[in-house]
């Protein structure tokens, strides 16, 4: 389609003057006219999907000649009319998507933003020009945000659900401070936050999300996976095991086979690498309350189960640093972000581990990441994850997103207390569960896809099919379940535009299979029959003259509506 173009008779037996092939799905639309149909409106591209502009806009970009820049577009979208934008808006709009100001991906766009704000008289708001100067260097990113092209597109609507499941996680009570190690009992058991990062770099944290802790436990998984992205799996797994034991993580205990089980496998797998940064007030205390650890690393120097060479006492001391290595939710969440992207850091860009160490890491986390409580973890919450003492649970969304959750106070198994409810509500609210889409499963909220999206192309293609006089795609609609009297913005339904168009087997198949209110009216009180009349398709008119005679209204509530939908629609069919 070409820019500036205008279609008359476009399609839908109405008058419409539209600008074909925008490209972009501003949110917005005009209604040039009262024949422009709405569904048209709202959805990028050329075609039937083209978008209606004002018609000083269609004229003006005719003259110029030229295709709007992504540039322009993203400034039209954010602007909404306005010949300025208000620093304050851009910013608030970007947060909305789930990209921070500090988003090194963003670095040219926020020190370009910076500097224009100093260098301008008019320091609070951007013109079309200064905008685009801002956001050229980073225009590919922020139109993937602006376009809800990320994994998760209705992001502000997803964080209200993750903080309202955060606040029922709060209420719990119960559980213990781990005390067996001096630094963790000092912690307070009221401290409790979420962080989550999607694998396109969208952010959330609630709560107590900056406070340092120690990672614990919650750093055996990453430590495991790049001990196989730099060694291979083969090697790594002639001193670890892969078995799940059933056995308490500190039990000294070793497989028919020679596997290392639990904190035996952590530590040997410790002797491949050295240590950059950890909390030395927790190593010390760890190293004073590690005989048990000391006595599993005996244990494995005489079963001669460290590689050649091995200084036992070197790799406890190493054990103790990356247990004591600190981070706070919101770090961890990149981390665990990294692990559902595949072994790319979603804020970075970088490789970090190879796809073949992500996918044994996830494997057993799965399977054994829980302590005691894996099995039952598993077979509820579904995903990968790894718990510590300190209170941290590290849970990754394959492909989705990774979080993490920290609350010191623990069950019985050492698990998060508040943590575990958090993660076991997410799967009941989101079909995040490794089983959750198979075929004719219960429905639960997708926020992978955009409702809002999918409800208009619902529309667009009930209303094309009736345009069309496509009856097969009507009858398939109607065996899905689709509401047949869903309505576009102008409250046009199938049956307006079918007797529009004068589809006399359309009208037939809405009236007598679907069984369609047939006295909707539109937003200028348009009936179908006036439709019909005004175009002169007086079969039309008969066929809807007799059926209103004959139609009873129903008296249902609202309660069970799309399975009355159904149930009407099969009953029509048949």
């Amino acid at each position: 389609s070409v820019e500036g173009k205008e279609w008359r008779e476009w399609g839908w037996g109405r008058d419409r003057r539209c600008t074909a092939g925008a490209g972009w799905d501003t949110g917005q639309s005009w209604s040039l006219s009262r024949r422009v149909p709405s569904t048209a409106v709202h959805t990028p591209g050329g075609g039937m999907g083209g978008t209606c502009h004002p018609p000083y806009r269609s004229v003006h970009r005719a003259r110029a000649g030229l295709l709007p820049s992504l540039e322009d577009l993203l400034f039209y979208t954010i602007a909404e009319g306005q010949e300025k934008i208000p620093v304050h808006k851009f910013i608030t709009a970007l947060k909305s998507t789930g990209l921070r100001t500090s988003d090194p991906r963003l670095k040219e766009c926020m020190d370009m933003l910076r500097l224009t704000l100093q260098t301008t008289s008019d320091g609070v708001m951007l013109d079309k020009e200064l905008f685009k100067k801002c956001v050229q260097s980073n225009i590919v990113l922020l139109t993937q945000a602006f376009r809800r092209k990320f994994v998760i597109p209705d992001f502000m609507s997803f964080t209200s659900h993750i903080d309202e499941l955060y606040e029922s996680a709060k209420k719990q009570s119960g559980g213990k401070v781990a005390d067996y190690i001096p630094q963790l009992a000092k912690f307070s058991p009221d401290l409790w936050g979420v962080s989550l990062c999607t694998v396109d770099g969208q952010r959330h944290s609630v709560g107590d999300t900056k406070v340092p802790f120690c990672l614990q436990s919650c750093v055996k998984p990453l430590k495991y996976a790049i001990s196989v992205n730099d060694l291979g799996t083969e090697y790594v797994h002639r001193y670890v095991g892969k078995e799940p034991s059933g056995l308490r993580f500190n039990k000294l205990f070793l497989n028919e086979d020679g596997n290392l089980v639990m904190n035996l496998k952590i530590v040997n797998s410790c002797t491949f690498y050295q240590i950059f940064l950890f909390n030395i007030g927790m190593f010390q205390s760890e190293r004073e309350s590690g005989d048990r650890n000391f006595a599993i690393g005996y244990y494995l120097k005489e079963k001669k189960c460290f590689p050649e060479g091995t200084d036992m006492v070197a790799i406890l001391d190493f054990y103790f640093q990356l247990c004591s290595i600190e981070v706070t939710c919101e770090s961890a969440s990149v981390m665990a972000a990294t692990l559902a992207n595949g072994g790319f850091c979603p804020i970075t860009g970088e490789r970090v581990l190879s796809p073949e160490a992500v996918r044994n890491t996830l494997s057993l986390m799965h399977s054994c990441g829980m302590y005691d409580f894996s099995g039952q973890f598993a077979f509820h919450v579904g995903l990968p994850a790894k718990s510590g003492v300190a209170g941290g649970i590290i849970l990754v969304v394959p492909n989705v997103m990774g979080l993490m959750c920290w609350s010191p106070p623990l069950d019985k198994m050492g698990n998060s207390v508040k943590g575990i409810h958090f993660c076991h509500d997410l799967v009941g609210l989101c079909n995040f569960h490794n089983y959750d889409n198979l075929r004719h499963f219960a429905k639960k909220l997708d926020p992978r896809r955009e409702g809002g999206d999918q409800r208009v192309k619902s529309v667009i293609n009930l209303l094309f099919a009736a345009y069309t006089g496509d009856v097969s795609a009507l009858r398939r609609f109607a065996l899905s379940g689709m509401d047949m009297e869903q309505r576009d913005y102008d409250s046009r339904t199938a049956l307006h535009v079918a007797a529009a168009e004068g589809h006399v087997e359309v009208v037939k198949f809405l009236l007598e299979a679907c069984k369609v209110n047939p006295f909707p009216k539109d937003r200028w009180n348009n009936t179908p029959m006036d439709e019909a009349l005004h175009f002169g398709h007086h079969d039309v008119f008969k066929i809807l003259q007799e059926y209103q005679v004959q139609y009873t209204p129903s008296e249902d509530s609202n309660n069970g509506k799309e399975n009355r939908t159904v149930h009407k629609n099969l009953d029509g069919l048949l």
